[in-house]
């Protein structure tokens, strides 16, 4: 991710590092399950036109989180960037709505020339009405942030997850409303295992593909190579798992009472196919709609529970895919 250094706000020098979107179709998982709920971990209005989250460090080097409302702007660097392209992402003060302190997420680099990423001094005169600085999630436990950075990391490498499921596990039938088949998921990855050789099982959740940000540099390729090397016959039952099924039974559930923006979101796959994310109380799905679903719980940690295509899930996938918001 390649890195200016621009004025955005209040005449203060912003180091820009990376930046990411946040609307209703692409936003940090880690913030919250839907859009409203990533906009009110920042304070901020869900707008449906979304804004733009501009990552730096000042002079002093504190880390600060620069809210826009300029989308197409911060879309244009963050795909500039991908395409390995070098753009110069400088905001008109006007369209600065915010600027909070810290960083939502781990960042892999840091802006030459000035000292260490750290957070912001309290100022002397918010008389303690300063906002707490924001923080990416803790990689040494399991929790809500980090079950949807796991079903990102899943979406972003589903080719190394596919390959651990077999096929009697992937054609399985499973009922969404309710009472799964006794021989569905006779396989599940258990991402503990998974993870041995990159290290901590929370690891699977370091990067967030919906974003253009520079968190862990390694931990997709750790990942994925620790995926194929995991053992085929390491399984576990995921079939008649009774949180599978509340996850299928409130996923459908959506068909009839849709959620609040982002909480399912559509993404391009190959062939033509879409990736699937969706979330809910305390899970994460992750789907290919000419595929099968992984199952992420707040109630297992580092789990990832598969659910066969059968004859059911397929309409699901469907019905969500009808509901999902799509980047523009």
């Amino acid at each position: 991710m390649a890195g200016t250094d621009d004025t955005v706000a209040d005449e203060d020098a912003l180091y820009v590092l990376t930046a990411v979107l946040l609307t209703p179709a692409q936003f940090p998982s880690v913030l919250g399950d839907d859009y409203p709920a990533a906009c009110a971990a920042l304070g901020l209005e869900p707008y449906a036109e979304g804004y733009g989250l501009v990552l730096g460090q000042d002079d002093g080097g504190a880390r600060w989180t620069v809210v826009v409302d300029d989308v197409s702007l911060v879309a244009v660097a963050i795909a500039s960037w991908d395409c390995g392209m070098e753009y110069d992402l400088s905001p008109d003060d006007r369209s600065v709505v915010c600027a909070l302190p810290g960083w939502p997420l781990a960042l892999a680099v840091a802006a030459p020339g000035v000292p260490a990423p750290h957070d912001p001094l309290p100022d002397p005169e918010a008389e303690g009405t300063d906002l707490p600085a924001l923080t990416p999630p803790d990689t040494e436990s399991w929790g809500p942030p980090q079950r949807r950075l796991g079903a990102d990391e899943i979406a972003l490498q589903w080719a190394a997850w596919r390959e651990q499921i077999d096929e009697a596990t992937a054609f399985a039938g499973t009922d969404v409303a309710g009472s799964a088949d006794d021989t569905a998921g006779e396989n599940a990855a258990d991402v503990t295992h998974a993870s041995d050789a990159s290290g901590s099982a929370d690891e699977l959740g370091a990067g967030d593909p919906d974003t253009g940000a520079s968190t862990d540099a390694d931990t997709s390729a750790d990942t994925a190579d620790a995926a194929e090397e995991r053992p085929a016959d390491d399984t576990v039952s995921s079939g008649g798992h009774p949180g599978v099924r509340r996850v299928l039974e409130e996923a459908h559930a959506y068909v009839d009472s849709p959620p609040p923006p982002g909480r399912i979101r559509s993404s391009f796959a190959p062939g033509g196919a879409r990736t699937l994310r969706a979330d809910g109380p305390g899970w994460s799905l992750v789907a290919r709609t000419d595929d099968i679903a992984f199952i992420l719980l707040d109630e297992e940690p580092g789990e990832v529970l598969p659910v066969g295509r059968g004859t059911e899930l397929p309409g699901l996938l469907k019905a969500l895919e009808a509901l999902a918001v799509r980047p523009a």
